[in-house]
């Protein structure tokens, strides 16, 4: 089965304890373990201002998190954990592998029209160089 690489974000309460976190974030470690996956990376950014008011908050902990896996299901089970937590009160799942895909098949488009694409050769215009040089 092919691996995907994930992109996992969650927002906890701004006055969540660190404990509560990290049990938070070693919840969602078993559940990658469990199913063979591997987590890249795990960053916590800390408190920070929200876009717009989540769950009466205008501030939350942010936690990023990258996710290697062959099970789909591991997603939704990640998003399940997420979902029960109480100190979690926003959280998204992006898949990396598919956006790089697209990415880069609109990168190859992009050269193939500029392939046909006829080139053109500018002719200086007569006279174009005694002007610049009357201007300098």
């Amino acid at each position: 089965m092919e691996e995907r690489l994930y992109d996992l974000i969650f927002i906890a309460r701004p006055a969540t304890p660190e404990d509560e976190i990290k049990k938070v974030i070693h919840s969602l470690e078993t559940a990658v373990a469990e199913k063979g996956g591997k987590i890249e990376k795990t960053e916590h950014w800390g408190t920070r201002k929200l876009a717009y008011k989540v769950a009466k908050h205008r501030e939350g902990i942010y936690i990023y998190q990258q996710v290697r896996t062959s099970h789909g299901e591991l997603v939704h089970e990640l998003e399940r954990r997420l979902g029960v937590q109480d100190s979690v009160i926003k959280y998204q799942t992006i898949r990396l592998d598919e956006e790089l895909k697209r990415q880069k098949k609109l990168s190859q488009k992009r050269e193939q029209r500029a392939a046909r694409r006829p080139r053109r050769i500018t002719q200086p215009q007569p006279g174009a160089e005694q002007q610049q040089a009357a201007g300098s």
